[in-house]
């Protein structure tokens, strides 16, 4: 029987096919020891599993969205093992985010296409979490994106569940200039607080390009200069170290919490 839960450190956890694009990346940072908060996957395999499988996929291909939705909505997620893997997380506030396995390869990139929670506590919560972030899969605009790049057939949406830190400062790294389309320079956005306000265009953050040891090329500063000099050429060189342990450019989520500097997500740049 397939494990219906698999942490980052898990070997299995690096198979996209397994975690999806989330899941694999935070697999392999953890990995490579980088700093990464702990946390574990709910596979793929499992919202098949808690479905009627063939119904669905017949939904799917017919565009009937609300349908689909409806059905993955009064699945039944894994309960008693996402409950026992919340415990030994440590309990607290928890995101669950959604981790599709055809996402964010070099050909496309699926983010915000599926759901995100923050600050999510409690193992009911987390489970219910977990079934949302199944049924943002088959949102309209998710069939329509995915229809596009011919995966309507593909029922895995592996979920992420890391635990939350309380974040300082927060942000994005491009390891590339993708307007400028220039590789010889880096792009570090940052807030205050959590980044997911950087991600949604909720907070403008402090943009600042960078050459590639982090030293400041041009820099707009709504915020008044959330990051030191210090703190670029940490996150230039983690930047740096994530492009090479990838083989491409990346695109970063990043937190400062306690002064130490955080890796929340990693994928590719798809747009060079």
């Amino acid at each position: 029987m397939d494990p219906q839960v698999v942490w980052f450190a898990d070997e299995p956890c690096r198979d996209v096919r397994v975690a999806g694009g989330k899941g694999a990346s935070l697999a392999a940072m953890t990995l490579a020891d980088l700093p990464v908060p702990a946390g574990f996957v709910i596979p793929a395999g499992a919202l098949e599993a808690s479905v009627d499988g063939e119904r669905l996929r017949g939904l799917t291909l017919a565009g009937a969205h609300d349908e689909a939705r409806a059905l993955v909505l009064a699945a039944e997620p894994p309960r008693e093992q996402i409950a026992a893997a919340y415990e030994r997380l440590g309990g607290g506030p928890v995101a669950v985010r959604s981790s599709a396995t055809a996402e964010d390869s070099e050909a496309a990139s699926f983010a915000g296409q599926q759901e995100t929670y923050l600050g999510v506590v409690g193992a009911g919560d987390v489970c219910a979490r977990v079934v949302e972030c199944w049924a943002s899969f088959f949102s309209e605009r998710a069939l329509f994106y995915r229809g596009h790049k011919g995966s309507l057939d593909d029922l895995g949406m592996a979920v992420v569940v890391q635990r939350m830190v309380d974040a300082e400062k927060a942000g994005v790294i491009f390891t590339v200039d993708p307007v400028q389309r220039r590789r010889d320079q880096m792009i570090i956005e940052a807030v205050l607080g959590l980044g997911e306000q950087v991600v949604s265009g909720e907070v403008t953050p402090d943009h600042y390009v960078t050459d590639r040891a982090g030293a400041v090329k041009r820099e707009q500063l709504p915020n008044g200069g959330v990051l030191t000099p210090g703190e670029l050429e940490r996150l230039a060189e983690l930047g740096r170290g994530l492009e090479e342990h990838f083989g491409q450019p990346q695109d970063v989520e990043w937190a400062i919490a306690g002064g130490e500097i955080l890796l929340l997500q990693s994928r590719p740049v798809t747009t060079l």
